[in-house]
Order: structure tokens, then C-alpha cells, then sequence
């Protein structure tokens, strides 16, 4: 409990005054009386009001107290004249709130707190004085004692931004905007389960603030998002109890924050992708052929016709079906050329595979066949107990036995495969397919771990490999597939792309592979011009120009055209630009794509802008995403900056709201930084 300042003394003086002097008196009473008055009230605020906020641990920048009333550990300023972070810890299954939570078991400890409240749950908290002088850090472990205590964490949106975690579908920026039920922290398929995480998924939540959290991946969470109110954190009951543990990092603002947990979260420097690679440009294979011989066939039309309309090297995106029955149709037939080379190898192809198996296909019995009695998939044992049976589930369509990743032959297995599939037909990328979700998991951290394990497996197939989806990969030097999205304006298609670009960039992935132009969900009718144009326009500034509905497919050619047009703007400005700050990454991590609050984190107006972003510190993209829309309003962080119009070359200052700035259908407001 606070101790309540003393009231101070007051001397009386009774000495009988002149009549002339009575207004003296009149009026020291009075500043007495006001005196008197103001003293009595900041008691009471310290005494009534404050009784039930505990102090716990102090450190010089930061304290921790503990709220008995509401249940909530507070992170405050000495004084408490800002909060950084308040946790609603719940009951516990006690319904008593008055909780005293006071006695520290860590016994002449001024750096940490322990407690074990009700014989439910140990808790532990220790401060950190962290890696800077002006951040501090609490490691916060909740232990509980029996399997039935639920233990869960929320942390308050009140008053702050939030960013971070994972992928969901129609993302936002910041997550204060997002609900997602109390589920499995895991990934999951966002097309068959849409109110899941998916595409990248990390333990790794950011306040405006200045507050940095990470949970711990080491027991199985269960995380949800409460619109506006918070984001909760459980451990996943089972038969053992598991403890709640999760690291809290305190720096004067959210970038701070941010590098500061980005240095504690990563040893070693990243390894760096093949740049070279966001030279090309991926176009998805439209068609679905019955026979590898006619697959053949349409794949040169294909490319002759990209060669035709000189859009560049393309890469042409084959499906899983797609790669398995040219893989099948080549080992079957033995169909090579007279040189001893792959019909297919003289193109340039992305081939999709996975750690999947359709046991009613020919060439899934085949593999299934070469495999021997090798125990690669995932299995039970059946009925009589003798026997191991593998467990299908569905995977595009069919029935499939999934491979056990834990098993070394497995991995090896796949590892094989994937390279001999490469080399096979030449393949310029291999992308996995991660298969999240399907069969369902045990929990987040066996999920966590099998994703892990796939990652490092296609890794081996090169510094090009394509995943699906990740977590815990950002090391591995790999290009993550985003989400696909629908063929529209909502946060489900076109507005959805840059938070989930800021998303990646601040999760560790600032190699994405962003969805073709248009949306990959949407029929080849849905995708109307004018959606195209703006979709090609913003994708044009990020890493690699996806396609899947040919930009010659409209009646007009203005498409085909500024398709043209705009894989020169990024072959010859942006990629320089990706090239210079992949190599600030490589060193830093501070991310290649970023909010316009890293320039100015103090400055509110940037904590929710999701329509503008930023390559590295001196580009600013303003993309136009509304129908119809040939205006838009743009804010220019730093009132200290100026940047100038790369179209038309006028200059602005910082710190302003350009409002209704012209952008006609073909172009994209871009502005350079000026260096002074």
C-alpha cells in the first residue's frame, strides 16, 4: 500500500490584531482553509482511491504494480503519469477480487517477485535492466499447480496501437481493427478456415506504447483478438500443466521497442535470399490438362506468348497437380530428347510440391510404391494394434497421407524428391506447399515444429525456394507466398495488401511474394480493368510482380501496356532500391518495407495510416485502392522532412495532410525524401 504523505504542520498565531489588519486574517484563513482542503484530497486519492494498486518491482524507468480490484498488473512510469502496458490476469478460479498479491517469496530480491496465489499458480517476475539505458524488460512466468487452472493474459488495447502476431483473413493495421476467436496459436488455410491465422505466424505482438511483447513457443498457446479491447493469451489446458511465459520490453517508443526485441529475438545475422530473383516476374499456369504430353504443348504457347508481348523473363507458376503430372508423364514415358534433356527444361518454371501424397492417383501409387516399407507418413496403429496405418485427410481435393517430418527417413525422403524433381525439369524455383493446418495438429507447438522442420527441407532446394506460409523461418533466407485474396477493393483483396505487407516486414519476412495481380481467388471474369491497373500498380512496388489473369486477356491494350510500363519501373527503380535495404537488413533487421510511423514514432497521425507505405527511408508509396477514385488524401511524415513529387517534381515539407492529390488511373504518387 502507497503511504500517504504527512499533513503539514500549521502554526497558529491567536495574537489579537489591530481592526485595521482583519482583512489579513480573513485572508490567511482562507489560503489555510484551501490549503487544508487540497492536502485532505491528495490523502484521500493516496489512501482511498490508490489502497488497492500494490507496488511490486521498481526499476528507473518503469514500474510494476499490481491492481487487486480489477486483477490487472500495470507497467507505469515512476508516478504513473503514463501506462505502458495494463494485463487483465483473470480470477484463476478464485472469485475473491481481493487478492492481496503482495508477498514477494524471492526474499531480498529487489529485481524479482514471486508469488503463489491460492495454491493455483506460481508466478514469477523478474526485471530486466535490458540491452539499452533507455528500455527495461520483465520476464513474466505464471505457473499453474494443477491441471484444471486456466491461465490467461490479456493485454488492454485502451488508449494504444497494436501490431504484430499473425496473418488473418481482410488483415489490418493496427490489429485493434481485427477479431479472431480464442484458438490454437497456428497456421492454418485461410480459404477453408478463414476466422484462423495463416501465412506467417510469430510470437511477437508491438504497442504504440513502446511496449514490445513475446511469448514464449514453448508451451501450447491459444491466443484471440477482442476488437478494440485486447489481445488474450492462453495456455492450452491438457493432461500437464504448462506454464504462461512471455517477455515484456519497455523503450521510449515503438521503434525503439522494435529494434530493441529484434536484437533480442535473433543471435545471428539472417541469411540473405537470391536477390536476383526479384528480377522476375511469376506467371500461374491457367490451365488444367488431362495428359503431360498436351500440358507440354500449352506450356511453349504460354511462354512464346510472354516472349510476344515482351513482358520480360518471365517465370511461368505450375500447380502441384501441374508439376506432379509432368513428373509422372517424364519417369513413365522416359520422355526425353534426343540430348538426354527434359522436353520443359528449356523454359523457365516454378514447380509447386508438398509433403503430401494422393494415394488415388497413378503418380502418387508410384511414389507410394518407391517409397517401400519405409514408415514416412504420419500413421496409427489400426484396430487389432499390430499394424500402422497412415491417417489421410484432404488436401486439394483428395484423399492424401501426409509425411511424418519427425522421422529422419522422411525428411530425407522429401529432401530427395524435391531435388530430383528441380533438376529434373529445370526448375528456376521449387515452391512448398505447407500444408497448414491439415491433418489438424496436436497443438501450436508439435504445428510450430513441423512447420520448422519443412522449412529447413526446402531450403535445400535453393536461395529461391518459395514457402507457403512460415514461422520461426525468418533465418533460412527463404520467400514467403502471401495469402490469396479476393478480386476486390475490401480489406479481403486490394486493401488488405499493405498490412500485410507491414505484417511480414515486421514479423522478419521482407521477401514476400505478394498475390498475382487481381486476386488469385477470383474467375478470369471477375477481374475488371480498373481493379487490375490499380493492383499491378501497387504490387509494382514490392518485391516480385505476381500474375495469374494475363494482362492481354482485356478488350483494350491500356492493360497491356502499362503492365509493360510498370515491370521496367520496377526492374529499373524499385529493385535498386530493395537491393540497397536487403542489405541494411542483412545487418540491422530493421525491415525493408515500413509504416510511416518509423520515421516519426511520436507522431499519432501515422500510427494507423494502412494506405501508404515506405521502401527503407526515402521512398514514399501512396497507391490509389477505392473505386473510381482519381484523388486521394496523402500524409507526409516529419515536419522537418521535405519530399518531392517524382512526377512532377514539386516539393513539399513534412508534417502535412495533402489533401484530394490528383492521381490519374495509370499513375502512382510516389515521393522522394530530400537529404539536406
Amino acid at each position: 500500500m502507497w503511504n500517504p504523505s504527512p499533513i503539514p504542520q500549521v502554526s497558529w498565531d491567536t495574537t489579537l490584531r489591530g481592526g485595521g489588519e482583519s482583512w489579513k486574517g480573513t485572508v490567511a484563513c482562507l489560503i489555510l482553509g484551501a490549503l487544508f482542503t487540497v492536502t485532505i484530497g491528495f490523502v484521500y486519492w493516496q489512501v482511498v482511491d490508490h489502497s488497492h494498486k500494490t507496488w511490486i518491482l521498481k526499476g528507473q524507468l518503469t514500474e510494476l504494480l499490481w491492481d487487486r480490484r480489477s486483477h490487472h498488473l500495470l507497467i507505469q512510469t515512476p508516478g504513473g503519469d503514463k501506462t505502458f502496458l495494463n494485463i487483465n490476469v483473470g480470477d484463476l478460479a478464485n472469485p475473491d477480487l481481493g487478492v492481496p498479491f503482495v508477498r514477494n517469496l524471492c526474499w531480498l530480491n529487489k529485481t524479482s517477485f514471486c508469488y503463489r496465489w491460492e495454491s493455483q499458480v506460481d508466478v514469477r517476475i523478474s526485471l530486466d535492466p535490458g540491452d539499452s539505458e533507455h528500455a527495461e524488460c520483465y520476464n513474466v512466468t505464471w505457473g499453474p499447480l494443477h491441471c484444471h487452472v486456466e491461465v490467461k493474459n490479456c493485454f488492454s488495447m485502451e488508449g494504444m496501437k497494436w501490431y504484430g502476431g499473425a496473418g488473418v483473413k481482410a488483415q489490418r493495421w493496427p490489429i485493434n481493427e481485427q477479431s479472431a476467436p480464442l484458438q490454437p496459436y497456428m497456421l492454418s488455410d485461410l480459404v477453408i478456415r478463414p476466422a484462423a491465422y495463416g501465412s506467417v505466424l510469430e510470437h511477437y505482438f508491438l504497442s504504440s506504447s513502446g511496449v514490445a511483447i513475446l511469448l514464449s513457443p514453448m508451451a501450447p498457446l491459444q491466443v484471440g483478438i477482442e476488437r478494440q479491447r485486447q489481445v488474450c493469451v492462453r495456455v492450452d489446458p491438457g493432461t500437464h500443466p504448462q506454464p504462461l511465459h512471455y517477455r515484456v520490453c519497455v523503450a521510449r517508443n515503438l521503434k525503439d521497442a522494435h529494434q530493441l526485441m529484434t536484437r533480442q529475438r535473433y543471435a545471428s545475422a539472417p541469411v540473405m535470399p537470391n536477390i536476383a530473383m526479384l528480377r522476375s516476374s511469376l506467371w500461374k499456369f491457367p490451365e488444367h490438362v488431362g495428359s503431360g504430353e498436351r500440358l507440354e504443348r500449352e506450356l511453349r504457347t504460354f511462354s512464346n506468348r510472354l516472349k510476344r508481348h515482351a513482358l520480360g523473363p518471365g517465370v511461368i507458376s505450375l500447380d502441384e497437380h501441374s508439376t506432379s503430372l509432368l513428373l509422372y508423364t517424364y519417369s513413365a514415358h522416359r520422355h526425353i530428347n534426343w540430348k538426354g534433356v527434359s522436353p520443359v527444361q528449356h523454359l523457365n518454371l516454378s514447380i509447386t510440391l508438398s509433403p503430401f501424397l494422393s494415394l488415388g492417383s497413378l503418380q502418387g501409387q508410384r511414389s507410394h510404391r518407391e517409397s517401400g516399407h519405409q514408415r514416412l507418413w504420419i500413421s496409427t496403429r489400426t484396430t487389432g494394434g499390430k499394424q500402422q496405418a497412415p491417417v489421410l485427410t484432404w488436401w486439394r481435393g483428395e484423399l492424401c497421407a501426409k509425411l511424418d517430418l519427425s522421422r529422419p527417413t522422411s525428411a530425407r525422403w522429401l529432401s530427395e524428391e524435391m531435388l530430383k524433381a528441380s533438376a529434373h525439369l529445370g526448375a528456376e524455383h521449387v515452391v512448398m506447399e505447407t500444408g497448414e493446418g491439415r491433418p489438424p495438429e496436436k497443438d501450436s507447438v508439435v504445428a510450430g515444429e513441423y512447420l520448422r522442420r519443412l522449412g529447413h527441407i526446402a531450403a535445400q532446394a535453393g536461395d529461391t525456394t518459395i514457402l507457403t506460409s512460415a514461422s520461426g523461418s525468418s533465418e533460412l533466407g527463404l520467400f514467403v507466398q502471401m495469402p490469396a485474396l479476393q478480386a476486390d477493393w475490401s480489406y479481403s483483396g486490394l486493401k488488405g495488401i499493405i498490412p500485410a505487407v507491414f505484417l511480414h516486414s515486421l514479423m522478419g519476412y521482407p521477401f514476400f511474394i505478394p498475390d498475382a495481380v487481381g486476386g488469385s481467388l477470383a474467375r478470369e471474369d471477375e477481374v475488371d480493368e480498373e481493379l487490375f491497373i490499380r493492383w499491378l500498380e501497387l504490387n509494382s512496388f514490392l518485391p516480385v510482380l505476381s500474375f495469374q489473369k494475363p494482362p492481354w486477356s482485356f478488350r483494350s491494350d491500356r492493360a497491356l501496356n502499362l503492365t509493360r510500363s510498370y515491370l521496367s519501373l520496377h526492374t529499373e527503380f524499385v529493385v535498386p532500391l530493395l537491393e540497397k535495404y536487403a542489405q541494411e537488413w542483412g545487418v540491422s533487421r530493421n525491415p525493408v518495407y515500413r509504416p510511416l510511423w518509423w520515421l516519426t514514432p511520436d507522431d499519432p497521425h501515422t500510427l494507423t495510416i494502412d494506405d501508404q507505405f515506405l521502401i527503407g527511408d526515402e521512398v514514399l508509396v501512396a497507391p490509389v485502392i477505392d473505386r473510381g477514385a482519381l484523388q486521394r488524401d496523402i500524409y507526409l511524415p516529419g515536419a522537418d522532412l521535405q519530399w518531392q513529387d517524382r512526377r512532377t517534381g514539386q516539393v513539399h515539407w513534412g508534417g502535412a495532410l495533402l489533401q484530394l492529390y490528383p492521381v490519374a488511373l495509370e499513375q502512382v504518387a510516389v515521393f522522394l525524401r530530400i537529404h539536406t
